[in-house]
């Protein structure tokens, strides 16, 4: 009858059944078979919403919501444009930190996408980039903000770790800070990158303005301060992270709403509608995916599955490069949400039993992630630029291919070289 069961679930998934049914459903066999009663998942929930670091999860989607919708990207481009413009590929580095910075607040690649796609590819075109290379480099600069607080990703690797016995004593906070110099990382790797492909045919500089760059700061004004107060007033101890989204949120809104007036009361409702049914989504599947947790571990299916591995690949760094391979392949087919819920509490404690630091592993996972949202043949990045630019998927796979290997290659830097991650840790 349970295999039955089993064999029923697959097929529903299969057939595109939303996937807190799938998990719910595969929760409640294994529940069902240990004689456990069901309403376990009622406690789960009910833990959930009793988690105070999940206040955060809502009011950072609302605020990046509501700066997806205004003109800040505008000012980000101009702002970042007149610092490094000048730069011998300059514009290039732009369009990396501007996008960086873009999707840690949104939380989306596909809006950064939408939102700064349609500014950085004509202008680097207009400057003398390579098509292909243009088209290369905002498709895979979309996801890049992704290790950036105050990223949901990073929100929910931390949530999901904390209910785990192996990361129950991981915080938010050093989840954000470990997540700034791998970004970085990342970001140099592409950016020197960029460097070497317009060596031959360098682009005409544009002369550094202080008057450009006085301008752009006096229109960017009310952004700028944004990280500083997240991050600061987290760090510098003045809120919580909880808080830190509450304030944010606030300030956002008064900044779009009231100063800038690109958004109007009214249109704040249909935002707020929008970024909480993402939200609504996230939790369901989050509360169901707990449950499913907790079977897991009281069947002992990590142990085994460690062991299982243990078996096979004795080796550490062995480990670690199977690890990539898997989750830049996880990646491809599943959305970084999804791959979050499901896979965490099954290689956290793999991972830690052969000596990984579980900040570390979040890292690694949320990198690789990045990788897989432009990684073919179905990377989700890949089909927004598609749609976006009106390109061919095949000319997408063709243009993004070199990126991959250079963000393959700084995912093996953060992965072999831990420091990175835990260095502003203290470990």
């Amino acid at each position: 009858m349970t295999l039955l069961l089993i064999l029923l679930l697959v097929l529903v998934a299969f057939m595109g059944a939303p996937l807190f049914a799938v998990i719910a459903g595969a929760a409640m066999i294994g529940f069902t078979q240990s004689e456990t009663p069901l309403a376990v998942i009622g406690v789960e929930l009910y833990r959930l919403v009793d988690t105070p670091i999940l206040l955060a999860l809502p009011l950072f989607t609302f605020a990046g919501y509501v700066l997806g919708e205004s003109r800040t990207s505008l000012r980000l481009v101009r702002l970042t444009q007149s610092l490094i413009g000048w730069m011998p590929g300059g514009l290039a580095i732009v369009a990396l930190f501007t996008c960086a910075f873009f999707t840690a607040f949104t939380g989306a690649s596909g809006v950064t996408i939408v939102a700064l796609g349609a500014l950085l590819y004509p202008a680097m075109k207009q400057a003398g980039y390579q098509d292909r290379f243009s088209l290369g480099l905002v498709t895979t600069s979309g996801s890049l903000g992704l290790l950036l607080p105050p990223s949901l990703p990073l929100i929910l690797y931390a949530v999901i770790a904390q209910q785990l016995p192996d990361g129950g004593g991981m915080t938010i906070q050093e989840v954000f800070k470990a997540g700034l110099l791998p970004a970085l990382v990342m970001v140099a790797c592409l950016s020197l990158y960029g460097l070497w492909v317009t060596r031959r045919h360098p682009i005409p500089l544009t002369r550094f303005n202080a008057a450009e760059v006085r301008a752009a700061l006096w229109e960017a004004k009310w952004e700028v301060p944004l990280p500083f107060v997240v991050l600061g007033g987290i760090y510098g101890g003045f809120f919580a992270v909880s808080e830190a989204a509450a304030v944010t949120a606030l300030y956002v809104v008064i900044v779009e709403c009231l100063i800038y007036r690109e958004i109007s009361f009214k249109q704040l409702p249909k935002i707020m509608r929008e970024a909480m049914v993402m939200v609504g989504a996230i939790l369901i599947i989050l509360g169901v995916s707990l449950a499913f947790t907790n079977w897991l571990i009281d069947a002992e299916v990590p142990t085994r599955l460690f062991t299982f591995i243990r078996e096979h690949v004795d080796n550490r760094l062995m480990f670690l490069l199977l690890l990539n391979l898997f989750l830049l392949l996880l990646g491809c087919v599943l959305d970084i949400f999804s791959a979050l819920f499901i896979m965490v509490p099954l290689l956290l404690p793999v991972a830690v039993g052969y000596g990984i630091d579980p900040v570390h592993l979040g890292i690694i996972f949320l990198a690789n992630m990045q990788i897989g949202y432009c990684t073919p043949p179905v990377g989700m990045n890949l089909f927004m630029s598609s749609y976006r630019f009106n390109k061919p998927i095949t000319e997408l796979y063709a243009a993004t291919w070199p990126f991959i290997i250079v963000l393959f290659i700084s995912v093996l830097l953060i992965t072999y070289i831990p420091w990175f991650s835990l260095a502003l840790l203290g470990r």
